[in-house]
Order: structure tokens, then sequence, then C-alpha cells
């Protein structure tokens, strides 16, 4: 069983907070992880771990085990429950974890219910620095969910195809989504077609005939169920117009290649959209590095209207890095000039360009590497 990295940072929390919630998409390994940690367990989804664990509030909320509740939102009147049973002893940490899938419910009831009570955090599919070396090249292609081919090859694509018609006829709709099933199914099409490209509500909505304020509505939910990440263009008081609308990546690489047809490595590199998806691949697994390592950040892109891009902007507050994202194996010294003249428009104090190379050169400013030595080497800096 893969250790999950984020082990030390939920028992921070715990030690910390009386309360934390752990929210992820479905199937990412929730569960199984909230299991290890010990404790008293009871899924919610479930109506006898509902009675039991009515029948044995009183006696529980005595005791210094853990207890944790599975898709807290299928029961709402809990949140009432936990305020009541942490504010009688403001003291106590590390009494209860909530477990769940983003949906407005969950994070309604969370905000209403435990605000200055409790962690939030997030738990994704396996991360690069969470799979063994050997099995990591595969990662891009099929993705990072336990269960749709990390740690068996052949569950892919069928799992990720089976996944998203879960998604798209049963939890989204009760999640409050209200596109009937097959427009969802041909917005997620579409989203997978521009992937990694300036985000246009119009466009999207014109294909669907559906308005561009329904199309946004709608993404609120896919970027709820940790479907599409939304990168926020970076803004500066810089003399240059810069681009201001977002662009869309799906999260998941392995759900975007079920969704474009890509059933091996060779259909992946042929594709025309290649770049696009190593670049959208890269981003999200130095995001979740750097979660996974609890630094404060934000992360952004910058497009100015006369062709000067940076495709990671991460700011730290005291200092700002420049990631470019290129699907080369040999990079060229154009591609660190062209890094280096638009970070000086953020003055970033680090200029980065992530690439296949074997070789890895740091001058401490300048860093052309591969993914795996900037992910290894995230913690020295």
């Amino acid at each position: 069983m893969l250790q999950r990295k984020i082990h030390d940072i939920v028992k921070d929390r715990l030690n910390r907070f009386p309360a934390v919630t752990l929210v992820g998409p479905r199937q990412c390994g929730k569960t199984t992880f909230a299991k290890l940690l010990g404790g008293i367990y009871f899924d919610l989804e479930q109506e006898s771990d509902k009675v039991s664990l009515d029948l044995k509030w009183n006696s529980l909320i005595q005791q210094a085990d853990l207890v944790i509740l599975d898709e807290a939102q299928e029961w709402p009147d809990v949140f009432k429950r936990l305020r009541g049973a942490i504010d009688l002893d403001r003291r106590r940490n590390g009494r209860f974890l909530l477990l769940g899938s983003v949906s407005p419910a969950l994070m309604r009831q969370v905000s209403e219910s435990l605000a200055g009570r409790m962690a939030l955090l997030e738990l994704t599919p396996f991360s690069w620095a969470e799979v063994p070396y050997g099995q990591r090249p595969n990662l891009w292609l099929v993705g990072g969910y336990p269960d749709g081919g990390i740690l068996d090859a052949q569950q892919y694509p069928r799992w990720q195809q089976h996944y998203l018609e879960m998604l798209v006829f049963r939890d989204l709709p009760l999640w409050g989504l209200p596109a009937e099933p097959q427009t969802t199914l041909r917005l997620l099409k579409m989203i997978a077609a521009v992937h990694g490209q300036i985000f246009n509500a119009s466009q999207l909505g014109k294909s669907l005939d559906i308005s561009y304020k329904t199309v946004k509505s709608y993404l609120g939910y896919l970027e709820g169920a940790f479907l599409i990440r939304r990168l926020e263009p970076y803004f500066s008081n810089l003399k240059k117009r810069l681009v201001k609308s977002p662009k869309l990546y799906w999260r998941d690489s392995g759900l975007l290649h079920s969704l474009l047809n890509v059933r091996n490595d060779n259909d992946l590199l042929a594709a025309p959209w290649v770049g696009a998806s190593w670049e959208g691949f890269v981003i999200e697994q130095v995001i979740n590095a750097l979660k996974l390592r609890d630094v404060a950040f934000a992360p952004y892109f910058l497009r100015t209207n006369d062709g000067h891009e940076i495709d990671l902007v991460l700011d730290f507050g005291t200092e700002k890095w420049a990631i470019e994202i290129k699907l080369t194996s040999s990079p060229d010294l154009s591609a660190i000039g062209r890094l280096n003249k638009t970070a000086d428009l953020i003055d970033a104090s680090r200029r980065i360009l992530i690439s296949q190379t074997p070789e890895n050169i740091d001058n401490g400013k300048v860093v052309s590497c591969n993914l795996d030595w900037f992910i290894g080497n995230l913690s020295e800096h």
C-alpha cells in the first residue's frame, strides 16, 4: 500500500484543531487513508451507520478515540451535533475527522456550523512523490486515481469512463448541477478539447446552446468535484497589456486522456495537443507537491497581448517563481532566454524550465530540470 504524503499534515491539524475536514474527489483514497489513522469509523451513506452513530453519540463524544465521519454531507444534522460537542470542551483537539466530496451542502454546513473549529484539507489522487519511481512514467497517461491504472495498468481507460459516467448521471445532479446528463457529458468533452487554453464561456455556451452565465455556473460544479482547475491570470502593474481570462485544465490527466480517446502512450505522443496535456500535468504535480510540503502560495499564469507568457507563476508572498514547461528532452538556450525575458517583467526570483531533460542544471536563479528533479529538490528552497 502506498503511503500518502498528507499523513503528517493531517496529524498536525488534528493536534491543533478539534475537527479536520478532508475533502477530495470521489475514489481518490480518502476512506482508505482515514481508516489507517485509527479511530471509530462511520459511513454516513449507510443508514445502519447513521443509526449506530445516533445511538452511540453521547458515549462517543466522551471517549478519546478519533471519530471518523465519511460522506458527512449525507447527514446534515450531524453538523449541529459536532458544533455542540466541540463547544462543550474547546480545549480538546483531534476529536473528529470528516470526509467528503465537495458539494454545496458539505461546504455550507462546514462554513456555517464549524467555522473556527476545524481545519480544511484536500486529498488528491496519487501524485508524483507518492508513486514508486518505476511507475512515475505511467502517471501522466493514466492519472493518479488508485483504481484508475496507476496500480494496475489494465484498468485504464475503462475505469475512467465508468467514473465519469457515475459523476455525470448520479453525483453531479445530486450535488445540484441542473444540467441534463448528456449536456454535462458534452461539456466535459468540450473542456477536454480546450484543455490548457484561455477560458471562453461564450464560445462554449454557443456550442451547447446555453448562455455564458450558465456555462460559468456549471463550471463551478465541475471545480467543486475536483475535475477542473481554473488557473487565474497574474495581475501586476506592468506596462504591457495582459490577458485577463483564466485558463482551464483537467486536474487528472487520466480523465482527460480517456475523454480524448487516448488508449496508450503511442496515442498520447501522437496527439496534436500532447504539449498542452504535459503542461497541465506538470502544473498539477507542482501545485500538489507544494501543498504536500504545507507551503502557502498562490498559482497563476501570465500572458501579455504581445505574446510573452509564463506557464506557471508561483507567488509565495516574499518571492515569485516563473516556471516554463516544455515537452522536450533537449531544451535549448533560446527557451531559457525567453523565460528570463518574461520573468523580468514580474521580477521573479527563480526562473525554472521543466522539461524531460536527463540533465539538471541549477545556478541558483535559473534552473533547467526534469519534473522528478524539481519535486525532489523543492524542500531545499
